[in-house]
């Protein structure tokens, strides 16, 4: 469920951050869904647990996860955090097609690329 590119420049700490937000918004980790322990998914991954450690924190103190003494970490119900990071991704989106579209890129070059985004290909 939870992979990593160990070629891509994007650290991996934010790499597993994108994967547990994507998952959520893909509604695939719904709220109150147990997360591995950091331990489980630093070796499922063969990543440093320091490192799942800081995703974690970060997932917490963005609002779609919570911890738990003692029981672990969660997904949050909080569709207000998800529902802001859409709409931000959404103007985003926007403004990067406007600004396609002012340096001559055309609708069809456009809808490939997002095409290909959206098939889990990479594009530069």
């Amino acid at each position: 469920m939870f992979t990593i590119n160990y070629q891509s420049r994007e650290p991996i700490y934010e790499q597993l951050y994108n994967n547990v937000v994507k998952l959520i918004g893909m509604d695939i980790l719904h709220p109150h869904d147990k997360l591995p322990t950091v331990r489980a998914m630093a070796q499922q991954l063969g990543i440093n647990p320091n490192t799942v450690s800081k995703s974690y924190q970060m997932l917490e103190t963005n609002g779609y996860i919570y911890s738990t003494v003692g029981k672990g970490s969660f997904v949050a119900d909080n569709q207000s955090v998800l529902e802001g990071r859409q709409a931000e991704a959404k103007e985003q989106l926007i403004k990067a097609v406007r600004s396609s579209a002012d340096v001559g890129i055309t609708k069809s070059e456009v809808n490939a690329i997002v095409d290909e985004v959206f098939l889990g290909g990479e594009t530069e």
